[in-house]
């Protein structure tokens, strides 16, 4: 949860620097990819916890 955490800051910044500096698109369009990958983290995170429940 901490590595989602991180990832999520980190993208909130860069989203937030790029959109606010002029000439900074790239750091917008990074921002966007690391907020894409984190949520995709999660995703999978959450999907591959509910598929290992133990048998009875």
């Amino acid at each position: 949860m901490a590595f989602f955490l991180v990832l999520l800051s980190g993208s909130i910044a860069l989203v937030v620097i790029g959109a606010v500096v002029e000439g900074m698109l790239y750091l917008l369009s990074i921002g966007v990819l690391l907020l894409i990958t984190a949520v995709l983290y999660l995703l999978v995170r959450s999907v591959s916890r509910s598929r290992r429940r133990p048998a009875r």
